[in-house]
């Protein structure tokens, strides 16, 4: 049984900012999202993961690396591009009120169901998200049996993950909410058996 501790990044100006969509933008950590990070190295403490494993993108990897010299992690972090954000298209750096004015139909037919629906016209799908979300997983889950894994993601991609192996339709992503550091808990097993723990917890945050 692979366990593994899943979290979103901390906040950046674009989430503080009306929560702007990033998706593949790389911008860093805001200040808050430097706090974020080490509180939720806090409550990690006593954690003994085998390894860290992140997003390439910037505010992921700053994430981890905050959390490694917090909880004086001595491995290297590595990074995976399975785990990078949705490509949000022509959504990117948009808020989604100006997402509903300026692209109402795509808007709309994402909203329905995502599933084949590329963002932003030009984006990803969400079939495609949750494709190489649980290639990422399954490979750990048969690479590293036993291990305690921490691994640092997004906000849509962990959104899809979630919903898809609940077997949940995609259309309902957004009931998910995914908080900056916040923290879920997932056990794989060999058989791809699979049992969410915890998701979301946020209690270093208030």
């Amino acid at each position: 049984m692979t366990k593994f501790f899943i979290l979103r990044h901390g906040e950046t100006e674009w989430n503080h900012n009306n929560n702007r969509y990033c998706g593949r933008t790389d911008i860093s950590l805001s200040d808050i999202g430097v706090k974020q990070a080490q509180a939720a190295a806090k409550s990690l403490n006593g954690v003994l993961f085998d390894c860290i494993i992140t997003s390439p993108l910037k505010r992921a990897k700053d994430t981890a690396s905050i959390i490694k010299n917090e909880l004086s992690f001595k491995n290297e972090i590595t990074t995976d591009k399975r785990l990078v954000e949705i490509d949000f298209g022509k959504w990117e750096g948009l808020t989604k009120q100006k997402i509903e004015n300026q692209y109402a139909e795509s808007w709309t037919q994402w909203l329905k169901d995502p599933t084949l629906v590329n963002a932003g016209e030009i984006g990803e799908t969400a079939s495609s998200v949750y494709d190489r979300a649980i290639s990422f997983y399954q490979d750990l889950s048969l690479k590293q049996p036993n291990s305690t894994i921490l691994v640092v993601a997004h906000n849509t991609f962990n959104r899809f993950f979630i919903t898809g192996t609940l077997g949940i339709p995609f259309n309902q992503y957004r009931k998910f909410i995914q908080s900056n550091t916040g923290i879920s808990i997932l056990e794989w097993n060999k058989k791809d058996e699979i049992q969410w723990h915890q998701l979301n917890a946020m209690m270093h945050l208030l």
